[in-house]
Order: structure tokens, then C-alpha cells, then sequence
């Protein structure tokens, strides 16, 4: 390997720009996660709707992946995807998940567990018609985390898909694809500090007409 050990492990960055008090936060944390996003939006940080969600399968492996997010409403946060692929399977069998999102030019990281839920028909509806043509085009085309033969079977189907809906701007949404609300159940905030002194505000219940319990961590 071209990399050594003592050059991974010499990578650090001090971390200066912000700080975070429990004592200042909302009591709810959606409030204190909306008012951090749209921070991360004028600062122009690049995807901040980019999130990793985290399953696990029948063997108790986890999995995690990029997602976006792609709506924020009073019961929590959407994303959308093929529910017969390997995230929708795993969801299928364990609906408990978590979420990271990760903004560096802030310094800012908010972790997020939760329990996914399929959204109703007519939500997936709305979200797959505002999609660009061809973006609802390959949700027909690909059939998410099936095994190909080659990159051209893909590229095949794409092909025959567009020349079919080439006359016409309407694209069925495939009954395999729609959305996901992912309520919260625990919400940590992370802020990093100068010599590895993260601030860490955490929410957190025991059920869900209980309040928030917010509480500081350790770093």
C-alpha cells in the first residue's frame, strides 16, 4: 500500500468556528435540526440534504448508504427510493433505522434514529411527477440492487424506456417506488470544538407523547 499508517493517522483538523449549549437549544429538536439546515443552505455546503441512512438485515449486518432528503414535516424526515431494493428489504424486515448528516464547512454533524414508515401513495404520487423526465424514466429502468450482466443492459433498458414515453410527459410512478417518513426517536446535535471538546446535545424519550429530554454528552 502507497499509504502509509503514520500518514492516515496524522490527519486531524482543530475545530474553531461555533459552539453549542444545551441551554440555548428548542425543545423540539426538528425546530433545532430546521434552523441548523437552513444554516448549512446559506452557507452553500454541497448536498446538505445528503444523509447516510443505516439498516440492518436478518443477520443483524449493518448497511449504510448515501440518501437524500427529500422533505421535512412535523412527523419527520422523507427520502424516497426502490422499495425492492436492499435498504427496502431491510427496512421491510426491521423498520428501526438511523440517519447521519455531515456538514463540514460547519463543523456540524446531527445523528438520528428513528423508525421508517412507507408514505402514502398519493405523497410518492406528488414527489415522482416533480422529478425531472428522465429521472422517472430510470426508476422504470433500473431495478435497484438486482445483479447485472453489464453496465449495458442498464443503458439497454434506458434506451427502450425513453423512445416509449418520448411522445408523451407522463411516466407511471413503478409500484416498487415511493417514500419513506422516518419519525425520530433520539436526535444528537454535534458541534465540533477546539481540542477535541465536541459539544454534544442530545433529545431523547421514552415514547412518543412524552416530551424531550435534552441532556449534554461527553465528547
Amino acid at each position: 500500500m502507497s499509504i502509509k499508517h503514520k500518514e492516515i493517522a496524522a490527519i486531524r483538523t482543530d475545530y474553531i468556528k461555533y459552539a453549542l449549549n444545551e441551554r440555548d437549544v428548542p425543545k423540539e429538536p426538528l425546530v433545532q435540526f430546521e434552523k441548523w439546515f437552513n444554516q448549512a443552505l446559506k452557507a452553500e455546503v454541497m448536498e446538505p440534504n445528503a444523509m447516510v441512512l443505516a439498516t440492518v438485515d436478518q443477520e443483524n449486518q449493518p448497511s449504510s448508504r448515501v440518501v437524500l432528503l427529500k422533505d421535512l414535516r412535523e412527523g419527520g424526515l422523507c427520502f424516497f427510493t426502490n422499495y425492492e431494493s436492499k435498504k427496502g428489504q431491510e427496512i421491510k424486515g426491521n423498520s428501526k433505522v438511523s440517519l447521519l448528516f455531515f456538514w463540514p464547512e460547519l463543523e456540524r454533524q446531527v445523528r438520528i434514529h428513528g423508525v421508517a414508515e412507507m408514505l402514502p401513495g398519493v405523497d410518492s404520487d406528488d414527489y415522482f411527477n416533480s422529478r425531472p423526465k428522465a429521472s422517472r424514466i430510470g426508476a422504470l429502468a433500473s431495478h435497484q440492487s438486482r445483479v447485472l450482466k453489464s453496465r449495458k443492459e442498464l443503458e439497454d433498458s434506458m434506451d427502450l424506456l425513453t423512445k416509449e414515453y418520448s411522445q408523451r410527459e407522463e411516466v407511471p410512478r413503478p409500484v416498487y417506488w415511493g417514500g419513506y417518513l422516518v419519525r425520530p426517536t433520539y436526535f444528537e446535535f454535534w458541534q465540533g470544538g477546539q481540542s477535541r471538546l465536541h459539544d454534544r446535545v442530545i433529545y431523547k424519550r421514552a415514547s412518543k407523547d412524552e416530551d424531550w429530554i435534552i441532556e449534554r454528552l461527553s465528547p
